[in-house]
């Protein structure tokens, strides 16, 4: 009996069948092909990674430091963090760690994490801005440390979310966010992929994929080699003939005869 097949890979095949009924225009700029395209030279992905990376980045950092709506809630101009997940989703871009499903669940699952660790240890940093709280330095560490085991569990790795968690517990002005900066994580993480969307399929093809990894098709045998069932006529006659039996001779009578 044939295993059964991942719910994840079975939604991927869902996503890719639908992408292929789009126009060629729009399921190109989803990242759909009718083949996996072959991997971009060195000079293309140095081009295109520049370009997406400034263009990404620019993107997150004029949408909060230009709205009144961000600005006057105190929102940082940039989570520090995307400028690690902007290595990945512009200039790694075939790897599984760059993909949407790790981008945005994996900022947002350490977000969350590093978010409720800052509730339960609920220290305040000091008004004049000197020193640390006491116990800061354990709220980080348990922050990242379970956010790995969060992101490993749900499949959603993403190694710069690793500082997505830690700075809710270090960063004064994330601090005082909040849950509000889960929001924020939301905003970025789809301004990021967007923009890479736009930029990686022009002349790459970006995402691999958008929740699980189809894994390939087995081989197919030729005919000649697949197993069918034996015919007698031929198994007998293929058979090697035995040896004659041979009988046992009758001693000689040795005695003189006189």
């Amino acid at each position: 009996m044939a295993p059964s097949e991942d719910i994840l890979v079975r939604a991927e095949r869902g996503i890719q069948a639908a992408l292929a009924h789009l126009p060629t225009w729009m399921s190109r700029f989803l990242g759909y092909r009718g083949k996996p395209a072959a991997p971009s030279p060195n000079l293309i992905v140095c081009i295109w990674g520049f370009i997406g990376a400034f263009g990404g980045l620019g993107i997150i950092l004029a949408t909060f430091t230009e709205s009144q709506y961000f600005t006057s809630r105190h929102v940082p101009a940039i989570v520090a963090s995307y400028g690690a997940s902007a290595i990945l989703c512009y200039g790694a871009i075939d790897v599984p760690l760059a993909q949407p499903r790790a981008l945005i669940f994996g900022h947002f699952f350490s977000g969350l994490v590093g978010v409720i660790i800052k509730v339960i240890f609920n220290y305040s940093f000091p008004e004049d801005g000197e020193g640390f709280p006491r116990l800061m330095w354990l709220a980080a560490c348990l922050a990242t440390s379970i956010a790995l085991v969060v992101m490993h569990l749900t499949k959603t790795t993403h190694p710069p979310a690793g500082a997505t968690a830690l700075l809710p517990c270090v960063d004064r002005n994330i601090h005082a966010l909040g849950w509000y900066f889960l929001p924020v994580l939301l905003l970025s993480s789809a301004l990021l992929l967007v923009s890479a969307l736009l930029v990686n399929n022009i002349q790459r093809q970006y995402p691999k994929f958008w929740i699980a990894p189809i894994p390939p098709s087995p081989p197919v045998q030729p005919k000649d080699q697949q197993s069918s069932p034996p015919d007698p006529e031929k198994a007998d006659s293929s058979e090697t003939p035995r040896s004659p039996r041979l009988l046992p001779t009758e001693p000689h009578n040795f005695k003189n005869t006189q």
